[in-house]
């Protein structure tokens, strides 16, 4: 058995649309089930050699078969050290299957985000703060805001901290050095590490800035407009998290007196709270414009629906409503399966929406298979849906529920994210 292996050029499309078919909404929600890094998922749905092993590990997780998909006619041996350790040049493969880029998505614009998010980074030394759960459409946002700041002429990066592999994020120098080529490569620019990382008299901090300051930034008189999504990749490495989110903070603060950072704009996203201890005079999570992405507004669906060709009246968007709640993607994938399937009404979609056999039904099954490998969350999840009000959580529970986009959070509380969920639960537990 070869150590590197691809998928052949003619099934690349027969295997992203595998990843579709299995729910799977992001690469990263494949990545974090089979605990492979986004690079690897990345990598092995371009066409791109990828550890054997997990080459087979991908395909049995989405009902293909690896031998018949596997390109071995190429020179593995010779791909090996790209198969193991290459981080993926093209960046504008976002990781959101069904967002911005993808012909059967439809971003719905919540004003004023929008225009407050573009107003706000064509400021000097801006900084930027997005914070919504899972699939609620944070990357689509930003997508649009930075297409637009480039159509302005500013430099745009969007850099997604799941690209980086699990050993990138345990050390701080080996960290920010794939994080300053990471960016570089966005940019086009070659790799100068050598020419302005000093191992022996700096620190691994003062060296990423001087990348930055000499190299980057100075690269151009635009305005760089830096988004960092899934941050909370880094939240688990306690040491490297505070060390990397205060050089951000120090960064904003130098835009205030130094002309070189004022052309730095930093967009910061991620899911939920913020649980890394971090100094207050050390954090960019409280500076800054902060944005949260709500949910979406009857009127919103409707005018969602419409773009399907459902002229649907206010009964008709409660109606779904009532079982899915204003969650973006679950009204998109309601709108997409009645325009695909005519034979199928509003109110028959609803009735077995929480089934086995309903639309949702891949997506909850992941979910409850992500739950049943984590004990103390399905005893958390079983609170929260036999609760027909608020409940309080142990804190890192409500976190991840939250995360996931499964509970709403307020204050120090929970409650169910949507009816969908609560009758599915129910169901999975045994309580119907």
């Amino acid at each position: 058995m070869p150590r590197s292996v691809r998928v052949a050029k003619k099934f690349i499309e027969q295997v992203k649309a595998a990843v579709q078919r299995q729910s799977y909404p992001r690469q990263k929600d494949l990545a974090e089930d089979l605990k492979l890094s986004l690079a690897t998922v990345n990598n092995f749905l371009n066409g791109k050699p990828v550890n054997c092993l997990n080459f087979i590990e991908l395909c049995n997780r989405l009902g293909l078969e690896w031998k018949t998909v596997a390109d071995f006619d190429f020179n593995s041996s010779n791909s090996t050290t790209v198969a193991e350790n290459e981080q993926p040049l093209d960046r504008s493969a976002e990781p959101f299957l069904n967002q911005p880029e993808a012909e059967d998505f439809i971003y719905v614009e919540r004003p004023p985000i929008e225009s407050l998010s573009y107003q706000t980074l064509c400021q000097a030394g801006s900084l930027l703060r997005i914070k919504a759960p899972g699939l609620m459409g944070k990357t689509s946002l930003m997508a649009k805001v930075l297409s637009q700041l480039a159509s302005q002429g500013y430099r745009t990066v969007s850099l997604n901290l799941h690209y980086a592999e699990t050993t990138d994020l345990t050390k701080l120098d080996k960290f920010l050095k794939w994080f300053c080529v990471s960016v570089g490569q966005s940019l086009g620019m070659l790799n100068r590490l050598a020419d302005y990382w000093d191992e022996q008299f700096s620190t691994s901090k003062m060296n990423c800035t001087h990348y930055f300051e000499r190299y980057l930034l100075a690269a151009s008189d635009s305005p760089l407009v830096l988004c960092l999504d899934e941050v909370e990749r880094l939240f688990p490495y306690d040491k490297v998290a505070s060390d990397f989110f205060g050089l951000l903070r120090a960064w904003h603060e130098q835009a205030k007196t130094r002309n070189i950072w004022k052309k730095l704009r930093l967009v910061v996203v991620h899911s939920t709270e913020v649980y890394v201890p971090l100094k207050v005079n050390e954090s960019p999570f409280n500076v800054g414009v902060p944005i949260e992405l709500p949910e979406v507004t009857p009127e919103q669906v409707q005018n969602l629906a419409e773009h399907y060709g459902f002229s649907w009246d206010l009964a008709q968007v409660k109606q779904l409503m009532d079982m899915v709640g204003g969650h973006p993607y679950l009204v998109q994938q309601a709108c997409s399966h009645l325009k695909i399937n005519t034979n199928v009404t509003l109110e028959q979609l609803v009735q077995s929406a929480a089934t086995e056999a309903g639309i949702y039904g891949n997506h909850l099954r992941r979910y409850w298979w992500i739950i049943q490998q984590h004990s103390d969350l399905a005893e958390a999840l079983k609170t929260v849906v036999t609760t027909t009000g608020k409940v309080r959580l142990e804190p890192m529970q409500a976190y991840k529920l939250h995360r996931m986009g499964l509970v709403h959070l307020s204050g120090n509380e929970v409650t169910i994210g949507c009816n969908l969920y609560r009758l599915y639960f129910c169901d999975r537990f045994g309580f119907n």
